[in-house]
């Protein structure tokens, strides 16, 4: 049993509220839930849609074809009655938001109370549960819903795992200007900082974001800063300025489509090479991709351990769509423990000498500061082994694989099932995974999948592994959307003829 449910209106008109209450009684009835936020650079009026989907087995993607389209106004009724499946059931109304939320109750077979319990959490309480009544009993008609047992799941999104994912490996310090789709983090952690003890401050812009996160770090602070694109490329100069300093700063850079400030409420993954060579200079770094939210927490802790253990920047890569939609997951995350492992001597930036701590032009003292910085960066490299740096999911003998990185697992473990294919799953960046070039090397057909235009995880891939993934081995979406796995998997199954 599977079910794709389109809630659709004007921004303002509460769709977005209506299928996060929906999607949460879902999840605590035991039910495997994903849902997709598509929205556009409005507060009132436009149109946005969210797009539902939940089974009684695992499920981490959308579909095309919805099963039912909740239309909010009408325009939602002419966008989208195309994607509705021939036996698909549209309701709509001239109502508000809870009142659909009342009929969706009522036709899924959940308890009102259940409702019940989401709207006391709500402003204008009465009139919404008034709404929610007249549409619950004015749903005569079920849909066929398998019952299943009520199993304990996390459910949550990329940006609430950056936040817990922080939180729990100790952050001291949090700075960044709103910028989406990293706004989410800013506004959670600020929730969370007198509970927790840790400073969230907005900053007037990300330059000034990025060297208040030095100051913090350098002082032994554990500090993340956040943003997206076009502001990790005004903190450039700050993240190379980490780099010679040894300052301990990790970035959380959300992507969006761009260039410039480009299409700002939707997704993409064009920013890896600018994450693996942002600033000038020769200095290591840590790059790091998950693909759901438990990975998530756990890359986040292992981004702050490793900033700290090595003194050196840390970047954790996400995206629209990771940041903003919403999984059931049962598995919880590992997370690093990570103490105050940095330790500070008197003087720690520039080129300098280490006796003094005066800056120097003197050649060998140069010379000995680039050397202990290769050092660093060896042992860097061999410290991340001890992590998962890749994960292979499907028929893992199979000669044919697919590699990716980032958010675009979810509609990839969606796809694969039933065909003859494994699915690597890059999650260093930098340091690049040795091992995964000899698993590489004995397969027959490497397929990559990116959200972006150019395969920038092959030009990681020929880089490490010297191995070439030729363009017609590429499937490629830079529309800022993302894949859906029922389209996905018919691309797939091309390939692999």
């Amino acid at each position: 049993m599977k079910y794709n449910i389109l809630f659709g209106g004007k921004a303002g008109q509460g769709a977005n509220i209506l299928t996060h209450i929906l999607a949460e009684s879902l999840a605590e009835e035991g039910y495997h839930v994903f849902y997709y936020r598509d929205y556009k650079s409005l507060i009132r009026g436009g149109h946005g849609f969210n797009v539902l989907t939940f089974s009684d087995k695992p499920v981490h993607s959308n579909e095309s074809k919805m099963d039912v389209l909740v239309a909010l106004d009408e325009e939602t009724i002419n966008l989208h009655k195309k994607e509705l499946k021939k036996e698909g059931v549209i309701i709509e109304g001239k109502h508000e938001n809870m009142y659909f939320a009342g009929r969706m109750y009522k036709a899924l077979g959940i308890d009102f109370s259940l409702l019940d319990k989401k709207l006391k959490e709500l402003r204008r309480y009465e009139e919404n549960l008034k709404q929610a009544k007249e549409g619950y009993n004015s749903q005569k008609k079920g849909f066929e819903i398998v019952k299943i047992k009520k199993e304990k799941r996390d459910f949550l999104s990329g940006s609430i795992a950056i936040t817990e994912g922080a939180i729990k490996s100790g952050i001291d310090c949090y700075y960044a200007y709103p910028m989406t789709p990293a706004t989410a983090v800013l506004e959670h952690l600020a929730q969370k900082q007198k509970e927790h003890g840790h400073l969230t401050l907005e900053l007037e812009n990300e330059i000034a974001v990025a060297n208040a996160g030095c100051g913090s770090a350098i002082t032994g602070a554990k500090t993340m800063i956040g943003t997206s694109g076009g502001g990790f490329a005004l903190m450039t100069e700050a993240l190379s300025m980490c780099g010679v300093a040894e300052i301990p700063l990790v970035f959380y850079l959300a992507q969006r489509a761009g260039p410039a400030s480009g299409v700002a409420t939707y997704t993409a993954q064009a920013d890896l090479h600018m994450a693996r060579h942002a600033g000038h200079g020769e200095f290591p770094r840590v790059v790091l991709a998950s693909g759901d939210p438990t990975e998530t927490q756990e890359i986040t802790s292992q981004a702050f351990y490793l900033s700290q253990k090595y003194s050196c920047p840390s970047i954790i890569l996400s995206d629209k769509h990771l940041a903003e939609s919403y999984y059931t997951s049962k598995r919880k995350p590992i997370i690093t423990k990570v103490g105050n492992l940095t330790k500070f001597g008197r003087y720690n930036s520039y080129e300098k000498d280490s006796k003094t701590g005066s800056a120097t032009e003197d050649a060998e003292i140069i010379k000995k500061n680039v050397e202990e910085r290769k050092k660093k960066w060896e042992n860097l490299k061999k410290e991340c082994e001890k992590f998962n740096g890749y994960k292979i999911y499907g028929k893992k003998d199979s000669k044919n694989c697919i590699v990716f990185w980032g958010s675009t697992k979810g509609a990839i473990l969606d796809s694969i099932e039933g065909l003859d294919v494994c699915a690597i799953q890059i999650l260093y960046i930098e340091p690049f995974p040795r091992k995964v070039q000899k698993i590489l090397e004995n397969k027959k057909k490497i397929i990559s999948i990116e959200n972006n235009a150019t395969g920038q995880l092959c030009d990681v891939i020929r880089e490490h592994t010297g191995i070439l993934i030729s363009d017609k081995n590429k499937i490629l979406r830079y529309d800022a959307r993302p894949f859906l796995c029922d389209e996905l998997k018919k691309e797939i199954e091309r390939k692999l003829k």
